[in-house]
């Protein structure tokens, strides 16, 4: 009933939205900026004397401010009896009454590092030292200056607990999880916050250059306030704004990247060598069988077996010597430019940027382009009263298709993609297998735009200090296109489609906090009534069967079939939240939440879920046990407990139809069209639950030199949702339900060191390191064997006592050589496997559990050196897999192929002169090779360990000096240099081990990338 009163309290909401919404643009063009005294003056570091570039100066009690410039200099205007604080990262805050000076130099002097740093905890701040939650953030200034278009890849490496991989597209997004899984078939999507407001599209439509720091929520209590979506952890994205009394800030900076793949020498053979291989393929007739298949058998001409494709009218091979893998790749590149203009006045303040992205990917036709516009504007009419616009518009330009790239990487040299008059040769092999390039020779549009604004009104109530009341009325929308048209597919009869879709969500809050001080006691109050309404639409027409496509996809009519279907739906949630927060003689933290989550989709039963969590935590160094320890700054320790949900997908829980066969009534009679159900409902289908136990310490040693976090956690999910099979007399299959328990737990750590913090040179280090495991603890229950133990699901790959990704598989042993004993079923070069019984035979009772496909462990590295102007950081980013984990699947598909692909004419990589196959001239080959025509009886998967140590990041970047500045009127000048993905230590063959692609036809490369930029501030 709740969900459906949604929409009436959204009318006069949205009334009053327009309200607020015009008095803020009318206010914001008619405000008046004078002020009485302007004080100048510069900043320094207490220790060497150095300017302090970007220290913010605001006016106390009002949101009036300005930052330094290169040379730490300010100048700002204010009243007589005005007080300047001054704040900067890593250094105690200043409070100084201006008292009628004009001029001001101040000192500043380093700190216990960022303790009272604001961290964004959702639906609210909180600062650093207060926290009492697993909270890590980045500040996206200290990793600008890399070749990055997606938000996510400046996030890898950096966070522990997050972990995030490559990407291997055109502005693709890497994958994201935080500290593992925690369910088997639930929502395993990490939760995006973007200014404050549930953000479900792709982070390829964000521009970095707008963000300004990203905080994950990892723990349970952290991740309270977001209930029932915030089981896999929560991502808060915050962008840049302008600051209250700075003047006009115009900020532009460009670069431009070359990309390759960071393996050098990995593409297909050419002519010569893959006639070598080929011979070696058919060392049954290419070598004499007294010799031992070693010795030349002169009788054997290659173009006698080979397929007919490669050979002429007269029976001989083919001249060419093609290279398919460079007409279907190039250099990659980005070009990329950014131009902000920030600002505001006592009462106002306003960020307004645009940002274009041109990348060219390493594949011929994989292309991003993107165009992005972002409004953010503060407005103050009154001293209580403040409204606010958080906007950006995205516009991502996808078009063109890429060739094939299997087809590619293991097309024969012999081939040749056109025909001497330029003309597509469909299928150079003359079967089923069409030409790499009718895939990308097509007309294929695709763009996507994405809407975000967050509309925001928040009332200081006069008559409780400390009282606040906020409204934000935040939205999401997108349309997407995909149009596209071949002349090749639909078995070469020609076909073309237009896919339209749509979405749109609102969210709405209501936000009422409370935060005073009383004496010793610090008390907090958010409390929070908020729903989110979600919809989507889609329409796909589609085509095939014509006798020309010159109007391409814009006349599907002339299409001999034609076909059409259309899709949507929409779902709702509704919910509510409180949090209190307390502490006490600036020792004591407690933190409460609880969170009631209300979703349509879930089973008409169990419509809600209520999830609380209770954190602590200690600041010990305020005890007087440690006051006499000087190199103790800060010492706080954390525990935190609590549930969170896990969001399922809407209308699992119903029955579903589906149409039926149709049916004719009678010869020459109509069809009818019947619907039945084909899934069965489940009414008491609940919410996952995870249940999680954290304990953390933060410390800052030193006055700051040394600063960290170490986390442990424990986390059990209960209730998971899972297809359990049912009697088919049922009817059905499967129905869905919830069983079992997971258990996932791991230990972070972050730990920054100053090595050196002279006048003009600093140096410091941080280290990221993460280990997280999860186990199945119980699944359904049941003991069909009646052996005391709980049944394993074999079928689904999932076992008791053993972790998610665990691998039970056959176990490779060896290629079998030419006098090797084998086992019934295995011809010669074919792979060995494990006889784990003795029984003489490979049944499915051989198979033993391997090893995991989960890290051991993840760490990184990174430093940042500082000499004057220059600056250099660099990144060294690991996953290790310990004993038996990282395990991944590496193995060429080189059995039982096709003839014309006797020889799989994949890759040759770096010093090897091909793939290690096995044949009687290499009988320690790494890869089997049957050519009898027979398929061994079992063929292994063949696993290796992908544990990798990389250069990731690396950048050189130098401000100009502050009286070049001076000359030209700017505030700062930086050039940069950067490398991406420079050198990865690994044992793993194939493209990449982070990505898993190793050397079979089709993996994607990992791309390494220069860049050269600069940037500039006005």
């Amino acid at each position: 009933m709740e969900l459906c009163h949604l929409h009436s309290y959204m009318r006069r909401k949205g009334r009053l939205q327009v309200a607020f919404a015009m008095i803020f643009f009318s206010s914001f063009f008619s405000l008046s900026f004078g002020q009485n005294v302007t004080v100048t003056g510069t900043v320094k570091d207490n220790d060497g004397g150095e300017p302090l570039v970007g220290v913010t100066i605001s006016v106390k009690g009002t949101r009036q401010g300005t930052v330094t410039g290169a040379d730490g200099t300010f100048s700002i205007s204010v009243v007589v009896d005005a007080s300047l604080t001054f704040n900067y990262t890593g250094y105690v805050s200043q409070t100084i009454p201006v008292g009628g000076q004009t001029k001001l130099d101040v000192l500043l002097s380093p700190s216990s590092e960022t303790l009272n740093e604001l961290v964004v905890i959702g639906y609210g701040t909180q600062k650093k030292v207060d926290v009492t939650g697993a909270v890590a953030s980045l500040n996206i200034e200290e990793v600008e200056g890399l070749p990055n278009t997606n938000i996510a890849q400046f996030l890898q490496g950096t966070l522990p607990g997050l972990n995030v991989g490559v990407a291997t597209t055109a502005g693709g997004t890497p994958p994201i999880s935080i500290r593992g899984r925690v369910s088997l078939n639930g929502n395993q999507n990490v939760l995006v916050i973007l200014d404050g407001i549930q953000y479900n599209g792709s982070l390829s439509a964000i521009n970095p250059d707008d963000v300004a720091t990203i905080d994950v929520l990892k723990d349970a209590s952290s991740c309270a306030v977001y209930g029932a979506q915030a089981a896999n952890g929560v991502m808060l994205i915050t962008s840049r704004k302008g600051l209250p009394g700075e003047k006009p800030r115009i900020s532009l900076n460009s670069s431009y990247t070359t990309q390759t793949p960071t393996v050098g020498d990995f593409k297909p053979h050419n002519r010569e060598e893959y006639l070598a291989a080929l011979t070696e393929a058919f060392y049954d007739q290419a070598y004499t069988p007294e010799s031992g298949y070693t010795a030349r058998n002169p009788n054997f001409n290659l173009a006698d077996v080979i397929d007919g494709s490669m050979r002429d009218a007269n029976g001989n091979l083919l001249p060419n010597d093609f290279n398919w893998w460079d007409a279907g790749t190039n250099r990659g590149s980005i070009m990329e430019t950014n131009l902000s203009v920030s600002g505001g006045s006592d009462r106002v303040s306003y960020l307004f940027s645009g940002g274009i992205v041109d990348q060219k990917g390493f594949i011929i036709n994989d292309k991003f382009g993107r165009k992005t516009l972002r409004a953010n504007l503060d407005l103050q009419p009154l001293n209580w009263w403040k409204v606010g616009l958080v906007s950006l518009g995205s516009f991502v330009n996808t078009d063109g298709a890429e060739p094939a790239l299997a087809t590619i990487q293991r097309a024969s040299p012999l081939h040749v993609p056109y025909d001497a008059n330029g003309n597509l040769i469909v299928s150079p092999t003359n079967t089923i297998e069409l030409n790499a390039f009718t895939t990308y020779e097509v007309d294929d549009y695709e763009r996507s735009n994405n809407f975000f604004a967050n509309i925001y009104n928040e009332l200081s109530l006069p008559f409780l200090p400390g009282l606040t009341y906020r409204l934000n009325f935040g939205n999401n929308a997108g349309a997407y296109k995909h149009y596209y048209s071949s002349i090749f597919d639909a078995g070469q009869t020609g076909r073309a489609y237009k896919d339209d879709r749509t979405y749109y969500d609102y969210t709405l809050d209501n936000i009422l906090s409370y935060n005073n001080t009383f004496g010793k006691h610090d008390v907090g109050v958010t409390l929070l009534y908020g729903s989110i309404k979600r919809s989507y639409n889609s329409t796909f027409t589609e085509g095939t069967g014509f006798s020309r496509l010159t109007l391409s996809y814009n006349d599907l009519a002339l299409a001999a079939s034609q076909f059409a279907n259309s899709d949507g739906w929409k779902e709702a949630l509704l919910y509510q939240m409180g949090r209190v927060t307390y502490k006490f003689n600036n020792k004591y933290l407690l933190t409460g939440t609880i969170r009631r989550d209300g979703f349509s989709g879930f089973a008409k039963n169990n419509k809600y879920g209520v999830f609380p969590t209770v954190a602590v935590g200690w600041i010990l160094s305020e005890e007087s046990f440690l006051q006499g320890i000087d190199a103790i700054d800060n010492l706080k320790l954390r525990i935190g407990y609590g549930v969170n949900g896990n969001q399922t997908a809407r209308y699992s829980s119903i029955a579903s139809l589906t149409t039926s066969a149709a049916y004719v009534f009678g010869d020459g009679g109509s069809t009818a069209f019947g619907q039945q159900v084909n899934t069965l409902g489940n009414d008491n289908l609940k919410w996952e639950r995870t249940k999680g136990l954290n304990i953390g310490v933060d410390f800052d040693l030193s006055q700051g030199r040394t600063t960290g976090s170490l986390d442990f956690y424990n986390n059990n999910t209960y209730d998971l949702l899972f297809s359990v099979a049912i009697p088919t007399i049922t009817g059905f299959s499967n129905i869905t339900t919830n069983l079992g328990q997971i258990n996932n737990k791991g230990f972070e750590a972050r730990i920054t060191h100053h090595i050196v913090s002279k006048s003009n040179f600093d140096w410091s280090a941080s280290l990221v390191f993460a280990t997280n495991k999860n186990k199945i603890v119980t699944l359904t229950g049941q003991d069909a064997d009646n052996d005391g133990v709980e049944d394993d699901l074999v079928s689904s790959g999932l076992f008791i006592g053993k972790s998610i990704s665990a691998i039970y598989d056959y176990q490779a042993n060896g290629v079998y050589d030419l006098d090797d004993p084998r086992l019934p079923g295995f011809p010669i070069g074919s792979m060995s496997v494990v006889d784990q019984n003795g029984d003489g035979d490979i049944t499915a009772a051989d198979r033993a559990f391997l090893g995991r496909q989960e890290p051991a462990y993840r760490i990184s590295l990174g430093n940042t050196i500082s000499f004057k102007g220059f600056r250099l950081n660099f990144l060294l980013n690991s996953v290790q897999g310990g004993k038996d984990g990282y395990l991944g699947v590496n193995r060429p598909f080189a059995n039982n192929i096709p003839q014309y692909y006797r020889e799989d004419n994949t890759i040759r990589w770096n010093d090897f002169n091909g793939i290690d196959y096995w044949s009687p001239n290499n009988p320690n080959g790494k890869y089997p090779r049957n050519i009898s025509g027979s398929r061994a009886k079992v063929e292994p998967s063949m696993y290796e360990k992908r544990s990798f140590v990389r250069l990731q990041d690396i950048s050189l970047s130098y401000n100009l000096a502050s009286g070049v500045l001076k000359k030209i009127g700017a505030q700062n000048i930086n050039i940069f240099v950067s490398g991406k993905n420079l050198i990865t230590w690994t044992n793993w063959e194939g493209w990449d081990p982070e990505t898993g692609e190793g050397i079979v036809a089709g993996g994607r490369p990992v791309l390494r990338a220069f860049t050269v930029g600069a940037s500039i501030i006005y």
